[in-house]
């Protein structure tokens, strides 16, 4: 019994030590920050995109009068089992984060409080949700929603709305804007909910360090070069002429001698390009013969055309003359 006691007293003083042991004065970086709202972002994304596919075979239109407020309630669900439950959205929790209350001026670690995680659900969902339904709130006000002039707009009162909601609308931008200039200053708060509701991200471990390794990097900056490479190169290269010179070279001298003796014969029958009869016959200065808008098309989009059955560099389009005989019997 003695032995059980001590062991369900240790439980609880491991916990608290690994608590106390996180240092909240401890820098974060600000990429893993940001990477967690991004990732925050990224998953409320994904639950819209697989609550839409449910309505995917009603009425189209059916959740756009209501798609502000079910947005808002997905993030309210989220938020309940995320947030609420653990102090740590799911972005913190990939990145070994969690929120980490300002208003205490101990140096432990103290978890946020029922009120400031409500306060960072409002700060952060409201906003959106007037942002999303500004357009219909504004006709209710007697407002017009792109700001043209109408019949009530000679009031005091719709003006003054107008140029309070303006004002009020500006001032959250600057704010927003200030906060992440500060952010990029100090390393705290890139939210100005965060701010607001005393919630700052620290480590959920003791001595977390965001680790890239040599290999993954090297990778990573080899993979991006060689594309970097590609996209420069492969504009410069004429692919259908490298084709062409390539099956010259496999097929050998002999096949493309022997094409050619029996070419002049029968070369008129086939359009070079499509294989048809040709339609207002043209040569580019070998013996094949193209259809005309075949081969003007191709020219057209590449410059540097050449003839797909010799590799002959195409000129200027010209008619072919052929000369008819007619026997009589």
């Amino acid at each position: 019994m003695a032995g059980a006691n001590s062991n369900r007293n240790r439980g609880p003083a491991g916990s608290q030590g690994s608590d106390s042991a996180v240092d909240p004065g401890t820098p974060v970086l600000r990429i893993s920050q940001l990477d967690a709202l991004e990732l925050d972002s990224a998953l409320e994304q994904l639950m819209w995109t697989q609550f839409t596919q449910c309505f995917q075979n009603c009425r189209p239109g059916l959740l756009t009068p209501v798609e502000p407020e079910l947005k808002a309630l997905l993030y309210l669900l989220l938020w309940r089992f995320t947030l609420y439950s653990s102090s740590a959205t799911v972005g913190q929790t990939l990145l070994s984060l969690r929120y980490h209350s300002t208003s205490s001026s101990s140096a432990h670690y103290k978890p946020l409080s029922p009120r400031q995680k409500l306060g960072l659900a409002v700060f952060t969902a409201a906003p959106r949700w007037l942002q999303e339904r500004s357009y219909r709130l504004l006709p209710c006000l007697g407002l017009s929603p792109r700001g043209a002039a109408s019949e009530m707009d000679g009031g005091l009162l719709q003006r003054g709305l107008r140029k309070a909601l303006a004002l009020v609308s500006g001032l959250a931008k600057f704010a927003t804007l200030v906060n992440f200039l500060v952010f990029l200053r100090n390393g705290r708060h890139p939210v100005l909910a965060e701010r607001i509701a005393g919630a700052q991200a620290v480590f959920s471990k003791p001595n977390v360090v965001r680790d890239v390794t040599y290999q993954y990097m090297n990778r990573e900056l080899l993979w991006h070069g060689f594309a970097e490479f590609l996209i420069f190169l492969l504009p410069l290269v004429n692919l259908r002429k490298l084709k062409t010179a390539l099956l010259l070279h496999v097929l050998g001298g002999k096949s493309s001698d022997g094409e050619r003796a029996g070419e002049p014969r029968d070369v008129w029958k086939d359009c070079g390009l499509c294989g048809e009869w040709p339609t207002m016959p043209h040569t580019v200065g070998c013996r094949h013969v193209f259809c005309y808008y075949c081969i003007k098309s191709h020219s057209i989009a590449d410059a540097y055309l050449t003839c797909p059955k010799c590799g002959a560099e195409a000129g200027t389009p010209e008619m072919v003359k052929m000369e008819m005989q007619i026997l009589d019997r």
